[in-house]
């Protein structure tokens, strides 16, 4: 019974552990300032008014292979930032590590790949994915018009690397925009986020 009970414990926590989020939904997103792929500075507080979707990213992550493969996060931000959404990829892997790029190597797959993000956002040191707590790649966030973090997790309701199941999944990050642009309740405004862990 010792040893079922340890086994239980050691399966079950860690579940637990991820369903708790560093950050409330619902409450103040901290600000910040980063400088993005082509050296411009970026704050969270430049963009008060208008809702902002913040996307870790990491281009050698499967999970993020995935929804850039054929185009389909390409296709989403541009929808999303041509309704005036600002769209923020942030990269926190640190120098040396998986996904880290220097600005030039940024922006150039930022070309290469039809990325159609507001900017390319460079956290180096973690700071940032810190602060949100970002935990894999993709991890998404988005944020209100008046600073509010409206909803965190993953970016769709299927936990895969394949592109094929991207159509069968719920998008939570344009569902949860969809809502909140009308006013409704956000069905589900805090999932659990899956990928690639981010390289710290």
């Amino acid at each position: 019974m010792k040893n079922i009970t340890h086994l239980f414990l050691a399966l079950i926590l860690p579940l637990v552990t991820s369903l708790n989020a560093a950050l409330d939904t619902g409450y103040a997103a901290p600000d910040f300032t980063l400088t993005d792929s082509t050296g411009v500075d970026h704050s969270l507080s430049d963009f008060a008014g208008k809702y902002v979707v913040l996307e870790w990213t990491n281009h050698r992550c499967p999970f993020v292979v995935k929804y850039y493969r054929n185009g389909d996060l390409q296709a989403l931000q541009k929808d999303m930032t041509a309704d005036g959404v600002v769209w923020l990829q942030i990269v926190s892997s640190a120098e040396g590590k998986q996904g880290y790029l220097s600005p030039s190597q940024a922006e150039a797959l930022r070309e290469a790949k039809g990325m159609h993000s507001t900017a390319m956002l460079l956290d180096a040191s973690g700071e940032v994915g810190r602060t949100y707590d970002a935990r894999t790649t993709p991890h998404m966030y988005l944020i209100d018009p008046a600073g509010t973090l409206v909803y965190q997790g993953a970016i769709d309701s299927i936990k895969s690397t394949r592109a094929s199941d991207i159509p069968n999944a719920v998008n939570y990050v344009q569902a949860s925009f969809e809502s909140a642009k009308a006013g409704e309740p956000i069905e589900n405004a805090t999932t659990v986020p899956y990928g690639c862990g981010v390289k710290y």
